[in-house]
């Protein structure tokens, strides 16, 4: 079962996301690149890589770093394979932290397939659904929030996550708006992405305690430990980190040690795919904590998201970040094929992922193909 063909694809998303305070001068047209694997056996294994900035800073590590490594070698060898890019990146690869994940994706896939099992099943199942929370982008005013949170509570769904707009009065305003718009039976949490000082980071972690909020979700860039500590220590609401930090469960382990923070956060593509990410969720689970997993804006790689979350215990939410038609690509099916009436997403129960590209949209927005063989 040997990597004999590696065949990739940059495509547009055609989006704009964010407004331009958020995306900065650097435009940020949320790209992505498709990647697909075929074994000697003719079983193919099919991930999509983040390129949110530009999709030819991923186009280029998966032409001169990634195909060498993967062709020829064994989809069973993912551990190896997996230790043979973090030692590259140590020797002046310097992956970025989306990179090179998703091959792990596409491994486990390939593995699945061969094996006829649903991935969650593959890895070893604890459950086949968990609740979603909608996860909103950065709104223009606190009525948007609102709404976007009552529609979500309409569909069934039991969370919202704010990802309030700033600065932290903005946000302060936008969090008592939303809990009072939805009640008390609506779990929320806020994620501000921010650059709060420590002292407005603890006011508004107060005001969230007093809200009945889930938790405060990086309030600082995730490698400032010191002020995360201290922040932990100085309120009692849930305090969550870690989504962007380099070194996959390593990196992780660092805010663990440093008591930074109660919840850590991975995915499978920003900590080193499925195989990364699972080492984090065990690693916080010997620790008492939840690894909550994050969204990666794709929904395929949702998808294998949802298989890693029904293979461990401590995850207890899908993050689906709204509005979710712009995020499904490059997925054929909707999100909605899987998320039932009370708001849990079901883990696909066919081989491998079980979900399908939309091989027509790929096709229409690809700026870049390119196919390595052994």
């Amino acid at each position: 079962m040997r990597i004999e063909k590696f065949e990739t694809w940059i495509c547009r998303r055609g989006h704009g996301v964010f407004d331009e305070a958020r995306e900065g001068a650097a435009p940020m047209p949320w790209d992505y690149g498709v990647g697909k694997i075929v074994t000697s056996d003719g079983v193919e294994g099919l991930a999509t890589f983040w390129a949110a900035r530009s999709g030819a800073v991923t186009d280029a590590y998966l032409q001169d770093v990634i195909a060498p490594v993967i062709l020829g070698r064994d989809i069973s060898d993912r551990e190896r394979i997996w230790h043979d890019f973090w030692n590259i990146d140590r020797h002046g690869a310097f992956f970025p932290v989306f990179l090179p994940g998703p091959i792990d994706v596409a491994l486990w896939d390939a593995a699945a397939k061969t094996a006829e099992l649903p991935l969650h099943r593959f890895i070893g199942s604890y459950r086949q659904k968990l609740p979603v929370y909608a996860s909103s982008l950065w709104l223009d005013s606190v009525q948007a929030y609102v709404d976007e949170a009552l529609k979500y509570k309409s569909k069934g769904f039991k969370a919202y996550k704010v990802h309030p707009c700033g600065p932290s009065e903005m946000d302060m305003e936008i969090h008592a708006a939303v809990r009072a718009a939805v009640g008390q039976d609506m779990i929320l949490m806020s994620d501000p992405v921010s650059e709060y000082t420590l002292s407005e980071a603890i006011k508004v972690a107060r005001q969230l305690e007093d809200l009945n909020y889930r938790w405060l979700e990086e309030p600082f860039r995730d490698y400032e430990l010191d002020k995360y500590a201290k922040l932990t220590r100085a309120t009692d609401i849930e305090i969550v980190g870690t989504e962007t930090t380099r070194g996959g469960p390593w990196g992780i382990a660092q805010a663990i040690k440093f008591d930074a923070v109660n919840t850590v956060r991975a995915d499978v593509s920003w900590k080193a795919g499925i195989t990364g990410t699972l080492k984090s969720c065990h690693l916080a689970e010997a620790h008492g904590m939840n690894c909550e997993l994050h969204t990666t804006t794709m929904g395929p790689m949702d998808m294998a998201n949802v298989h890693v979350s029904c293979a461990v215990r401590n995850c207890d939410f899908f993050e689906l970040f709204v509005p979710e038609d712009i995020f499904q690509a490059p997925m054929r099916q909707s999100y909605y094929e899987f998320i039932d009436e009370n708001g849990d997403i079901h883990a696909p129960e066919g081989h491998g992922l079980g979900v399908e590209i939309d091989w027509d949209l790929v096709d229409d927005n690809c700026v870049s193909h390119r196919i390595y063989s052994n």
